[in-house]
């Protein structure tokens, strides 16, 4: 892993498209050691026009929390501040045990706070940031990425991603915490009829999403990843279909009441309250 420091010009981006419902995203990394096959940034310039593969590299932006409170309240000029951390990294990737880039930023937006954050992850380190969590109240949502719970699909698709059962713990830990959560099943990949269950035991909102919704371009980006190929190696490829999602709703419904099983883009919007079972 070749790790690089780097001093932002500016830590707040203008968000749009699939984030439209967002003024800004914030990634406190950029580059991804967890290297899921089938991530869309590696279609995005930030990793195209690198000489080193995505996955192998990080930078670090070091003075990203010196930096936010300023742009919150420069873009608070215009309108409400909704954030998403993070678009293009994961926040709580294993740098961030040591670094803390994230952690600071978490604290510096409880000094100039957004109106909302949604916070993207699938590490179990989430966790450690808890207490500060608490203090946004309902101006926060946790965002576990949940593909499936079948840790042989998973290690497949995404070998150095975090552990299934680990995520599960993380996710069960923050929603008994009284924290806004949600698992990500996105992209879907083949998971068992168990998986609305297991869910529901860590949280009461899912968001379902699949790569030719959720990828920008209608799947093209994920066709050009040759992600059909790895379903096609473990005999899946109906899996992999823009109809897939339509055929797993019905059992994801019958463990969650539709006002909390969000499909695509609106399981990403900023707000939204928490509805217990």
């Amino acid at each position: 892993m070749n790790i690089h420091d780097k001093n932002a010009k500016t830590i707040l981006t203008p968000a749009g498209g699939y984030l439209s419902g967002y003024s800004h995203s914030l990634n406190p990394y950029m580059g991804c050691p967890f290297a899921c096959s089938y991530c869309y940034v590696r279609q995005l310039p930030v990793s195209l026009f690198r000489e080193e593969p995505w996955g192998s590299w990080i930078e670090i932006k070091r003075n990203a929390a010196t930096l936010l409170p300023g742009e919150i309240r420069k873009a608070r000029k215009k309108g409400p501040v909704t954030l998403f951390m993070s678009s293009a990294t994961d926040p709580y990737q294993p740098l961030e045990y040591k670094e803390r880039i994230t952690q600071a930023l978490i604290q510096a937006m409880l000094e100039e706070p957004p109106d909302f954050l949604f916070v993207q992850t699938r590490s179990p380190l989430v966790v450690r940031d808890l207490p500060f969590f608490r203090q946004f109240g309902e101006r926060i949502r946790v965002s576990m990425t949940i593909e499936t719970d079948l840790e042989n699909i998973r290690k497949h698709f995404t070998p150095k991603a975090p552990p299934l059962r680990a995520r599960l713990r993380a996710l069960r830990t923050l929603t008994e915490a009284g924290i806004p959560t949600q698992a990500t099943i996105a992209p879907m990949l083949p998971f068992s009829r168990k998986f609305p269950s297991i869910l529901k035991e860590v949280t009461q909102r899912v968001a379902l999403d699949d790569f030719f919704m959720g990828d920008g371009a209608r799947g093209k980006r994920t066709e050009r990843l040759g992600i059909r190929k790895l379903f096609h190696e473990i005999h899946q490829e109906r899996w992999f279909d823009p109809e897939a999602w339509k055929k797993v709703y019905p059992l994801l419904k019958e463990a969650f009441p539709e006002i909390t099983l969000l499909v695509s883009k609106k399981g990403f919007k900023p707000g939204g309250k928490t509805v217990l079972h």
